[in-house]
């Protein structure tokens, strides 16, 4: 099996073209059916004959997105406008074998030909000295072929312009290009977004004007977001760079967006690499599209986030947030976020001092007997020793049943005269990790207000 990922260097790579990039890859690294390591190769091609959009800024944030997600590809990169050599071969010999003619057919003509002939008709043109070149469609039969996920697909010829493959210049259309790619690199199996679909019988009629056997197709169904609609910016992250910005893992992001219109298990979300690509099968995509939440990403991620160990989720905070000596804080921390993105919101005070919340001072410490509460814990704190998490906890909580009052009458000031907002990590913890000092400081502070 040879499978390939095509993507156009138009911008950045977005969530669809990362599944389909995915789906590929794990293909190719699932275990052959002949007890081989592995099923294939993976095949990557920047697809960069338009010229004007495909910059070189844009190559490297698909092939950064790639890396980032660990989609190491076998060959490649293979430059589409590199071939233009072996483009032009393939296109003179469809032209010196009468599969395809010049035509200067304009699309004013290509619309009376069907005012002519009908609507459904193809257009057909004559062979001419000069012009674009199109490809001869028959007017008999159909094009069609087997669609691995979607089962049959026809396109009855009659229906089907002579697409044109190449311009007047020489230079060679898409359609034209793809399939002469996918000859040389020898692909097996196309998977792709179904919105590849109407290109499809163009690329067949190509191989089969070149006398040779067409890899098999897989178009995906396309992915929406929660209200139905196709996905897009509206609906949150739409690229891969936009989710790591967003602070999850790539092993999440390959996670749930292998389960995007599959299935490996039906009461398991969570997997690896390796157990995907053990597992996966394009028999098991459905033809539906699939729906893209965000909110069930930060589930997964929580999940993948809290399977590392806090030594290697420390070193990728550390990375994110550009912040050394995270430890102590990640430790408390863990279980509460569910994004790299989250850590700082909830931990940075222990770092650059308490956020700014005079709503939450006002409503927790400014009221209520809040101020009174918090100078009890002062007074349990100043001479606690030893001072743990522990320790800690114990002199509160003899606040508490001392004087008859709910827990979080005596956390809530605590915790936000040291953070600032009535959000942090265990407060126990955080106070332990501040130490006497800071958090005496830090509550005379509060005090003072």
């Amino acid at each position: 099996m040879r499978v390939r990922f095509a993507p156009s260097p138009t911008g950045a790579l977005h969530i669809g073209g990362a599944r389909a990039a995915l789906y590929n890859w794990l293909l190719a690294h699932g275990p052959g059916d002949g007890g081989e390591a592995r099923r294939g190769a993976f095949v990557l091609r920047i697809e960069d004959t338009d010229r004007e959009r495909s910059t070189e800024e844009n190559v490297a944030q698909i092939l950064d997105a790639l890396t980032w997600l660990g989609l190491d590809w076998d060959e490649g990169p293979i430059s589409q406008i590199g071939n233009t050599p072996r483009h032009q071969e393939a296109l003179a010999q469809l032209l010196a074998d009468g599969h395809a003619y010049h035509s200067s057919a304009t699309a004013d003509d290509v619309r009376a030909y069907k005012a002519r002939h009908g609507a459904d008709r193809g257009f057909r043109g004559e062979p001419e000295a000069s012009g674009a070149v199109r490809l001869h469609v028959p007017d008999e039969g159909q094009t069609a072929f087997h669609d691995l996920v979607r089962g049959e697909v026809s396109f009855p010829n009659a229906s089907l312009d002579d697409p044109v493959i190449a311009r007047a210049d020489g230079s060679v259309l898409y359609n034209f290009a793809v399939a002469v790619d996918d000859l040389d690199s020898r692909i097996t199996h196309v998977v792709r977004g179904e919105d590849h679909i109407s290109n499809t019988p163009k690329q067949l009629l190509v191989f089969r004007a070149l006398g040779v056997t067409p890899p098999q197709y897989a178009h995906l169904p396309l992915l929406h977001g929660p209200d139905g609609k196709k996905l897009s910016k509206r609906h949150g992250a739409a690229s891969v760079q936009e989710l790591r910005a967003a602070g999850y893992l790539p092993e999440a992001v390959n996670n749930y967006i292998a389960l995007l219109g599959t299935g490996f298990a039906p009461d398991e979300e969570f997997f690896t690499m390796s157990e995907m690509a053990e597992r996966f099968r394009l028999d098991r995509v459905s033809r539906s599209p699939a729906v893209f939440d965000e909110q069930k990403l930060r589930h997964i991620n929580g999940q993948h986030l809290r399977a590392l160990s806090t030594d290697e989720l420390t070193a990728r905070l550390e990375q994110f947030t550009g912040r050394s000596g995270l430890r102590g804080a990640v430790e408390i921390s863990r279980e509460k976020i569910q994004t790299l993105a989250d850590f700082w919101p909830l931990a940075g005070f222990l770092f650059d001092g308490p956020a700014d919340d005079p709503a939450a001072f006002d409503r927790v410490i400014g009221s209520g007997g809040g101020r009174e509460t918090l100078a009890q814990a002062r007074a349990a704190l100043a001479d606690l020793e030893p001072f743990t998490a522990e320790t800690v906890e114990s002199a509160l909580r003899q606040i508490v049943e001392r004087s008859g009052v709910k827990p979080g009458q005596v956390f809530q000031p605590v915790r936000v005269a040291i953070a600032g907002t009535t959000v942090s990590p265990g407060i126990f913890e955080s106070v332990a990790l501040l130490g006497r000092e800071r958090t005496i400081a830090l509550i005379d502070a509060a005090l003072a207000r």
